[in-house]
């Protein structure tokens, strides 16, 4: 759509040219993902971002989690810029980083070895403290083969911050239900009874997605009785008995090539952010039917629009860029290496 702030922002990238890359998460709307040069999931991007060697500002629309990240990965000199400063994550705010390493504490003060394994969706001072206990971080697309790094460094996994992931991520591997327990991390550990979790070998953080906590069992099973050669598709922060309902599931970029590869004139449900079901109905429109299995949207993703990316641009020069601490960063970023090297 060519709106005036669409002309702004296609003026300064031509001005800026390689020099400027904008950087975008796929569940960013379709005014603001159509000015970006790369979009994916959060592994995709974390992965780009040491590539972009030519690029002075790198402009990220996504959440503050995500642009912490690329600034941890990006080259000196370079400046990662967030036109949305203060879009968060509900789910990342669930597991702060004092919390989480007065909880590994707790849990390793016998002297079992308890692996953390962090999703991506936390902040930077998290990511360290996973890194100094020994751990990782992972991405719903690589939870399987990161949660398997961890079982074999050590007597147990942490696995923050979200349960569900952590159960359908524990489900693909076979681990049984009963060696798993989502553990109390009230009173900064105080209520955890290490004696008693001896015998359990995945500890999960008691945290969620807002916006995957909306998709229900009883959904999957609606659209079974309406439309019963329809495929339903869910991202794995949705709950287990969501998950097991569902014809699969998978990361954004899963969710995204299972569309793409479903068979023509299928009618498909798909369990995630609804600005890319959208764009996926857009896209397919004619060829596959694309629905929600249920609107549910970020409002945090919605922080970027095109006017306010359009602004940022605009005083690009000016803006304070991302920053993490130098401590932080270096041991968050011993975190990322881990998984980038486990997952080459």
């Amino acid at each position: 759509m060519n709106t005036p702030h669409a002309q702004t922002i296609a003026a300064i990238r031509r001005q800026r040219g390689a020099s400027l890359v904008i950087m975008g998460h796929h569940y960013q709307g379709g005014l603001v993902i159509q000015h970006t040069d790369l979009r994916g999931d959060s592994l995709e991007l974390a992965r780009q971002v040491r590539g972009l060697r030519a690029a002075r500002h790198i402009v990220f629309c996504g959440v503050s989690f995500m642009a912490e990240t690329a600034a941890m990965l990006a080259a000196p000199g370079q400046k990662v810029v967030s036109p949305a400063p203060e879009a968060g994550c509900v789910m990342a705010d669930m597991a702060p980083g004092p919390l989480a390493d007065a909880v590994l504490r707790r849990l390793t003060a016998d002297g079992r070895r308890i692996i953390p394994l962090a999703y991506v969706n936390t902040d930077a001072h998290v990511k360290a403290v996973v890194a100094r206990h020994g751990g990782s971080v992972c991405t719903s697309a690589n939870a399987p083969a990161m949660l398997r790094w961890a079982l074999e460094r050590g007597d147990g996994v942490l696995f923050l911050p979200d349960k569900n992931l952590g159960h359908n991520t524990a489900n693909i591997l076979g681990l049984r239900e009963d060696r798993r327990a989502v553990i109390d991390v009230s009173g900064m550990g105080a209520a955890l009874d290490p004696a008693a979790l001896r015998s359990k070998t995945l500890l999960l953080w008691p945290g969620m997605c807002v916006v995957h906590k909306r998709f229900t069992a009883a959904q999957v099973e609606a659209v079974r009785h309406r439309d019963p050669d329809a495929l339903v598709v869910v991202h794995p922060e949705c709950e287990p008995e969501v998950v097991g309902r569902a014809d699969a599931a998978g990361s954004t970029s899963f969710i995204i090539r299972y569309v793409a590869e479903a068979p023509r004139g299928a009618a498909i449900y798909v369990g995630t952010e609804l600005n890319l079901v959208e764009r996926l109905a857009r896209e397919h429109e004619g060829v596959r039917t694309v629905r929600p299995l249920t609107p549910s949207h970020c409002r945090n993703m919605a922080k970027t629009t095109e006017e306010v990316l359009a602004a940022t641009l605009e005083d690009l020069d000016d803006i304070e860029p991302v920053t993490v601490p130098c401590d932080v960063a270096r041991d968050a970023v011993v975190a990322i290496e881990r998984m980038l090297e486990a997952c080459r």
